[in-house]
């Protein structure tokens, strides 16, 4: 029962791979047949809260006091509009397993670049993400880190969860804030991988496996897996680990590395006193502050999918759920 059980699985994997590989070939040459090129779009924050402040005040006062009140508020504005004010630039990094956000990420920062002010502008990222694989998050975190080497403040709020992947993003940041019970940390690295060689063997099914490198490959999903291997995988882990850590060591130097990088992760005023961030505040009320003397700009950029595009991803989805029940890749993840 349990071999037909397994064979059954496979076969329903193997069809979700074929079909997302076709979708995957209509979608390539959909991109090659039909250029196209994303577009920023750019929100007033400023405006948004001065639209609820306009609408609320409209409600609650008297018709007197509300022209009263539009006086005033003209005037500010005007004000304002006239001074030469500090720019806050503000992002958005909603982070998956692959962190796929960083294909917007990269176009967001190169258009800030271009405009940024380096002795007044400061960039606000808003980050959620409980961490993935190491070369999304590396990348993630070397985009950030191209906004320090421009001389560009750069702050990080997190809301509900910067854990793994996620806070190596977040240690580049002049300044971290967090809401109180935010998670934060989990700096660690961890892999698991099922093997199914030993119900192979009972059903007399071989598995060869041909390599060229002694380190190829060091544990697989079906063959038999070494102790030799074993070590040569637990060694990978520890160096990913040892440069996840000299990352944060570099990014934060006042950190204590014995008690932070252990893999564990902390709610927001734990991660406080041992030094993860730097204060206790929500992304709103951050922002919120910032536009009483900034200029406060969302900045995102969109690229329009055409149709085979959702569908493929949506394929994608089922696939990556489906995989993601027999084999879980090296993450960084809390």
């Amino acid at each position: 029962m349990m071999w037909a059980s397994y064979f059954l699985f496979l076969a329903k994997v193997v069809t979700l791979v074929v079909a997302f590989t076709v979708v995957l070939l209509l979608v390539i040459s959909a991109r090659k047949a039909m250029p196209r090129s994303g577009t920023l779009k750019i929100r007033s924050l400023n405006e948004h809260y001065r639209s609820y402040r306009q609408n609320l005040q409209e409600w609650l006062l008297d018709d007197k006091a509300l022209k009263l009140w539009w006086k005033q508020e003209k005037k500010r504005i005007k004000e304002e509009d006239e001074a030469d004010r500090a720019r806050v630039f503000v992002l958005n990094f909603e982070g998956d397993v692959q962190a796929s956000a960083v294909a917007r990420l990269r176009e967001e920062i190169t258009a800030v670049l271009e405009v940024a002010r380096t002795d007044k502008d400061r960039v606000v990222l808003v980050l959620e993400s409980p961490g993935g694989v190491v070369h999304g998050y590396g990348l993630a975190a070397s985009q950030l880190k191209r906004l320090r080497q421009a001389g560009l403040r750069l702050e990080i709020c997190v809301d509900k969860v910067a854990a793994s992947g996620g806070y190596m993003m977040a240690a580049l940041a002049d300044q971290v804030l967090a809401a109180p019970f935010a998670v934060v940390g989990s700096i660690g690295v961890v892999a698991q991988l099922p093997n199914f060689n030993r119900l192979l063997r009972k059903h007399a099914v071989d598995i060869e496996l041909h390599t060229a490198g002694a380190y190829k490959r060091t544990l697989t999903l079906l063959g038999e897996n070494t102790e030799e291997g074993r070590q040569k995988f637990r060694e990978e882990l520890e160096s990913t680990h040892a440069l996840f850590k000299n990352w944060v060591q570099e990014a934060r130097p006042g950190l204590d590395l014995e008690k932070v990088a252990t893999g564990e992760h902390w709610y927001g005023q734990q991660a406080l006193a041992l030094g993860l961030i730097d204060a206790i505040a929500t992304s709103d009320e951050h922002l919120r502050q910032a536009a009483q003397t900034a200029d406060v700009l969302e900045v995102r950029f969109h690229q329009p999918q055409h149709l085979l595009e959702r569908l493929s991803h949506s394929v994608s989805l089922v696939v990556s759920n489906t995989l993601e029940r027999v084999l879980n890749s090296v993450r960084l993840v809390p």
